[in-house]
């Protein structure tokens, strides 16, 4: 059985766990050769999607609602993220280290995504939504607040189109291990 403690400590070393629907959900901890980061000074966002977020036309919300995120992120065809992840992880929310970062719109939760908090980094795990741009528009929310608090490194876990056209970029995992220990160490 998963627990938070295990969860925390996998972060801290640099692997994360993803569960297995087609092995009954067993879960296995993950530790690519590249991973996918965001240094939030090369954090980009078009100049649409940023007249998109001043119009506020969703109302931004941090933890309002992890339990419905979370599990909104789980629905799609393929998923890692199991009862036992979504149970976990809103453990780590009760402890304080997992957040959500949410776009709701006319009183429904539309997009959003989730992960966890430890020392200056952010380990992004999922993202969802059910209205164009929602999602993207809780992307900028968390670098909003990842800016305000001086965190250094948004873990993306693995590379996509998708977090590219925000500045993603890939490195090595010896490199993300240097600047995982050294964000770990910030106060």
């Amino acid at each position: 059985m998963l627990t938070a403690h295990q969860v925390l400590h996998g972060y801290s070393q640099g692997i994360f766990p993803m569960a297995e629907p087609e092995e009954d959900n067993e879960i296995y901890w993950y530790e690519p050769t590249l991973r996918g980061i965001i240094l939030p000074e090369e954090f980009k966002v078009s100049k649409n999607l940023l007249k998109e977020y001043r119009k506020e036309i969703f109302q931004l919300y941090k933890n309002k609602n992890f339990k419905a995120t979370i599990t909104a992120c789980s629905k799609r065809d393929e998923t890692w993220i199991s009862d036992e992840i979504i149970e976990v992880y809103c453990g780590l929310h009760k402890m304080g280290y997992a957040h959500s970062f949410e776009a709701w719109q006319d009183g429904q939760l539309v997009g959003g995504l989730y992960g966890v908090a430890i020392g200056k980094v952010f380990f992004g795990e999922s993202m969802f939504h059910t209205v164009t741009n929602a999602s993207k528009i809780g992307l900028m929310f968390l670098l909003d607040w990842i800016n305000t608090n001086d965190f250094v490194l948004v873990d993306c876990q693995f590379m996509t189109e998708h977090l590219k056209q925000f500045g993603a970029k890939e490195i090595s995992q010896k490199d993300y291990l240097l600047l995982l220990e050294n964000a770990l160490k910030i106060k």
